[in-house]
């Protein structure tokens, strides 16, 4: 029997980079997965890799409207949902954190914060009928062990932090684990802006900042919230699971 097996996952900022690698590592464990992102064409490519057992959902989760019918959506497709994985993410760029204008302060604690408590809204109470679910966010090693040049982003991921851990302890009554995971800098579309700029120079810093001397990977990712979506963690929640290489020690 596979992992995921009778299980709905709806992941957000599923249409590349990590969510991408959630959404197929998920579905190859049996699950049905919604496969929600603002980039239409990206999500229709993903849930069409996957086949059948996936759907596209074009949504923008800074809106409360579009992640009530990204919920909505799944409801309809697979009449419930197990797994809510938060994983959409904005960061600014990598400088001065008085460069950074409101206007990008505002899209990123909607994208990076809000929409958690979006997404908790529209799905706790699914999951309490059901008679549980799991909830995983995908937060940051920026969240645990902040550095300059990304300031009010890092301070996102430590709200996303603090917020799984009072999550899990409020709804831990109803059977529902909230656990997140912080990844490193890893292969995805933000990494140019984690770094400033992509050039081999900043690459190899970076690498060299990380003792097992690597990047984070899609799977790597994947593989981590896999286990913690599965039944194999059913006594785990509340935790800020570091997928760094050891870049937090």
């Amino acid at each position: 029997m596979a992992r995921l097996d009778n299980k709905v996952a709806v992941i957000t900022g599923a249409a590349s980079g990590f969510g991408e690698g959630m959404a197929k590592r998920f579905a190859e464990e049996g699950a049905r997965v919604v496969v929600a992102d603002l980039n239409s064409k990206g999500a229709d490519r993903v849930a069409g890799e996957i086949g059948k057992q996936a759907i596209a959902v074009t949504t923008d989760v800074s809106q409360r409207s579009e992640v009530d019918e990204m919920v909505a959506a799944a409801m309809k497709a697979f009449g419930r949902v197990d797994i809510m994985v938060n994983n959409a993410g904005l960061t600014h760029r990598n400088g001065d954190m008085l460069g950074v204008d409101e206007d990008m302060f505002d899209l990123i604690a909607a994208v990076n914060m809000k929409a958690i408590y979006y997404s908790t809204l529209a799905v706790v109470p699914i999951m309490e009928r059901q008679g549980g679910g799991t909830i995983i966010t995908t937060a940051s090693t920026a969240g645990l062990r902040p550095r300059p040049g990304l300031t009010w982003y890092n301070a996102s991921k430590g709200w996303a932090i603090t917020a799984t851990k009072s999550m899990a302890v409020e709804l831990a009554p109803k059977k529902i684990r909230v656990n997140c995971l912080c990844p490193v800098a890893g292969e995805t579309g933000m990494l140019a802006q984690f770094m400033g700029e992509d050039t081999p120079e900043k690459r190899a810093m970076f690498r060299a900042s990380i003792p097992l001397g690597r990047l984070s990977t899609p799977l790597d990712i994947a593989n981590a919230a896999l286990w913690l979506a599965s039944d194999e963690a059913e006594f785990i929640t509340g935790i800020a699971l570091e997928v760094d290489g050891g870049r937090c020690i």
